[in-house]
């Protein structure tokens, strides 16, 4: 029996209306919400970590009363469904009220070791804040969420998390090109967790209404339930040091993307965590060849705002708009300027240390920056994959570097003779700094690859999976989840899910850019 306290509901305050119709929610937190029920739930996939973090069995989470929990047709004990209200500034633009749209909380769970964890589905039906949408969610997005929760966690990088993927067994109508040609796509449900899924909106939205009384409710309730570290300080202090420590553990997410090639495609300030998670698995990649200026997301192509190499920036941006928000409780220009200040200098610590491990340094110095800035480019230019690079760059022998070794992250032969020439001479720099550092070579190696991955959820595996599960084979799925489970170590016999993406899946839709169409 799980332990429900709820503290969201019990401690905010709520939309007095009830029902799921559609309106703006004012002077409140959360709406009572009643997911819409569905015709034939199916249990696909599971995630076994989190069951017994929950501290659930394989028999419960495979009962019809856990079933019919996870897909939105019941209820545990406890468990008391709703649906927030918060705003967002989307692709640079205020949007207002957006609000959990297809997204509905079941509760917060408090296990034996005292861990806060809220279960929220996620495609179980309309809300009042679902903007005309159906509130549902297809399978190929929802088994992208399932897995890419996951493979985050196991790769040590902040994130919510995923408890259960089921297929509801109805149909979902959806556009998926924005084309005017809409089909019918399996229903599916995720149900994710994480320990809160208070997001930069949840602030915005009660500032841009005025509505101060609100606002310092949601920010006193978000220290002292989520920050547990402050309640140590001094009143006065509080305040500030929450606003940095918001600021220093986005920054050091944002170098935690950049180390693996994550991509999240759409960083508006409704899908950023105020705990510094990945939050809101939609049309995210992972960066195959080498691109700074590549996004996934089909809506971003024109103006790339949230492309590889801008995250960083957009998560100051972000924080920016934070601030903005809280201004109006604390008009204190010196706690947000501290606060921002403090993400810069984190972000740049956090990304010099990845850069010294990704690159086996044994320590950062500045002049190993030109030697950086110049693979970087030829990694552009010659089309050259991230994940492949770093993992065979750990294999190189600095006393005889053979520069043949690297050629299986080339992605075109013709390009990789173009710049032949010039990433020998880098080879030759690189192996001389290792050589003068001195580093036990078998040291470096494992240093290397504790953080440069040999599995990523690669778009065309994930597209692949989802390709088999629409036929009711859920397989690779499985193995998928299995093989990120480890995604750093050697795996025989797995080699094909470290392969390069194959030539058919460069511009094959969901292995290259995809649409917000979920």
């Amino acid at each position: 029996m799980l332990t429900f306290d709820n503290r969201f509901l019990q401690e905010l305050p709520g939309d007095p209306e009830t029902g799921n119709q559609l309106r703006q929610v004012f002077r409140a937190c959360w709406s009572h919400v009643a997911p819409t029920p569905v015709s034939a739930p199916t249990l696909l996939a599971y995630s076994r970590e989190m069951m017994e973090t929950l501290g659930l069995s394989d028999a419960a989470i495979q009962s019809s009363e856990w079933v019919n929990a996870l897909s939105g047709n019941g209820l545990i004990p406890g468990m008391q469904p709703y649906a927030m209200c918060y705003g967002g500034h989307q692709f640079g633009n205020w949007a207002g009220q957006l609000g959990d749209g297809r997204a509905i909380s079941l509760g917060e769970v408090v296990n034996s070791k005292g861990e806060r964890w809220e279960l929220q589905l996620k495609g179980a039906g309309v809300t009042p804040y679902s903007r005309m949408a159906d509130g549902r969610a297809v399978l190929r997005s929802s088994v992208r969420e399932f897995l890419c929760s996951e493979a985050m966690h196991h790769l040590g990088i902040p994130t919510t998390r995923a408890l259960s993927l089921v297929q509801t067994g109805d149909v979902v109508i959806r556009d998926m090109f924005y084309n005017g040609n809409p089909q019918a796509e399996k229903g599916a449900i995720v149900c994710r967790v994480s320990p809160s899924f208070i997001r930069f909106g949840n602030f915005e939205i009660y500032a841009m209404r005025e509505d101060r009384e609100t606002l310092q409710t949601l920010v006193d309730f978000t220290i002292n339930r989520d920050f547990p570290e402050l309640a140590s300080y001094p009143e006065e202090e509080r305040f500030a040091e929450w606003f940095a420590i918001v600021c220093v553990r986005t920054a050091r997410l944002m170098a935690q993307w950049m180390r693996v090639g994550f991509v999240h495609g759409v960083m508006n300030t409704d899908n950023m965590s105020i705990l510094g998670l990945t939050i809101d698995y939609g049309p995210y990649g992972w960066v195959d060849n080498f691109d700074p200026g590549w996004t996934p997301n089909t809506t971003d192509a024109a103006g790339r705002r949230y492309c590889f190499g801008r995250q960083p920036d957009i998560a100051r941006w972000n924080l920016e708009r934070l601030a903005q928000a809280l201004y109006s409780l604390r008009p204190e220009r010196e706690i947000y300027d501290e606060g921002l200040m403090l993400y810069d200098q984190a972000y740049n610590k956090e990304w010099g240390a990845v850069l010294t491990a990704k690159f086996g340094f044994a320590v950062w110095r500045d002049e190993y920056e030109p030697l950086i800035n110049e693979i970087f480019d030829l990694m552009y230019h010659a089309e050259i994959d991230m994940t492949e690079f770093f993992r065979k760059l750990a294999l190189v022998d600095a006393a005889q570097p053979d520069l043949a070794l690297l050629e299986s992250a080339a992605y075109s032969p013709a390009l990789w003779d173009t710049f032949k020439p010039r990433l020998a001479e880098w080879l030759k720099q690189y192996a001389h700094v290792c050589q003068t550092e001195g580093r036990v070579p078998a040291e470096r190696r494992k240093a290397m690859n504790s953080v440069n991955p040999r599995y990523v959820l690669r778009n065309y595996l994930a597209q692949q999976a989802i390709d088999l599960a629409d036929q009711g084979d859920v397989s690779m799925i499985e193995e998928l989840l299995d093989v990120l489970r480890k995604p750093y170590d050697e795996q025989l016999g797995r080699e094909r899910f470290a392969a390069l993406r194959p030539d058919w899946a460069r511009h094959k839709a969901g292995c290259s850019m995809l649409s917000c169409s979920s």
